[in-house]
């Protein structure tokens, strides 16, 4: 896809900090030797079946944004091994550190993209994910920055592309705001539909949830989550 007909995000800039406090010697050398070997080369045309990103066929495709600490993708991994997953994160450490679980554990259904989501979100084919996870995303509180906020009309119509019919995708967050914000622009938009029936449904974690350090920093500041899940028509 040409940058002419890459479709625009409310804002293209990446927002947040890429790098924090300096690696460790294990971490660095991690980014240097294993992150080729595990990143998807966008560069190269997207193969038609992404299955073929694995040493194995994968089931299924489950696709992180933001995977932060990853505490949730190598909890998912490990649980799900017949399932391909692809992680996001743009931030040094949060992907030096991801890695690290990754050889530690010897996961083999993972790979992973250190730059923006919008690009692999156009990068790859259509109806080829069976779910999107964006669990505890920046909320940019302040109202000015609302529209840095990644779940936007672009974006979900970039979510509805690549899911499959009867995908899901799946958000938390423990501020209020960006949770009605999702679920304002979920309802708006024609391919998704919220599959909560009561508030059980929202108040509760996703089966098999593991909980991240996002969530426990939130529970010791007094916020409770909520757990959204939309289904693709």
């Amino acid at each position: 896809m040409s940058d002419a007909e890459r479709p625009s995000r409310a804002s293209e800039a990446f927002f947040g900090r890429r790098k924090g406090k300096p690696l460790r010697e294990r971490q660095a050398q991690h980014l240097e030797t294993l992150l080729p070997e595990l990143k998807v080369d966008l560069a190269t045309p997207a193969p038609a079946d992404i299955t073929t990103l694995y040493d194995f066929k994968p089931t299924r495709m489950r696709l992180e944004i933001g995977f932060g600490g990853g505490e949730h993708l190598i909890h998912r991994a490990m649980e799900q091994p017949e399932t391909g997953f692809i992680g996001v994160e743009p931030f040094v450490n949060s992907m030096a550190k991801l890695i690290g679980r990754v050889e530690d554990t010897g996961a083999k259904n993972i790979r992973l993209y250190d730059d923006d989501a919008t690009v692999l979100l156009d990068w790859l084919p259509a109806a080829s994910v069976d779910q999107i996870d964006l669990l505890y995303p920046d909320p940019w509180p302040k109202k000015k920055h609302w529209k840095r906020r990644f779940v936007s009309r672009v974006n979900l119509d970039r979510f509805a592309r690549v899911l499959k019919p009867g995908g899901l995708f799946c958000f938390a967050s423990d501020i209020d705001t960006y949770v009605n914000w999702t679920l304002m622009h979920c309802g708006a938009h024609p391919a998704f539909a919220w599959t909560a029936e009561n508030a059980v449904d929202w108040l509760t974690p996703f089966a098999g949830w593991p909980g991240t350090r996002y969530e426990a920093k939130a529970k010791r500041e007094g916020r409770g989550s909520a757990y959204l899940t939309f289904r693709r028509s």
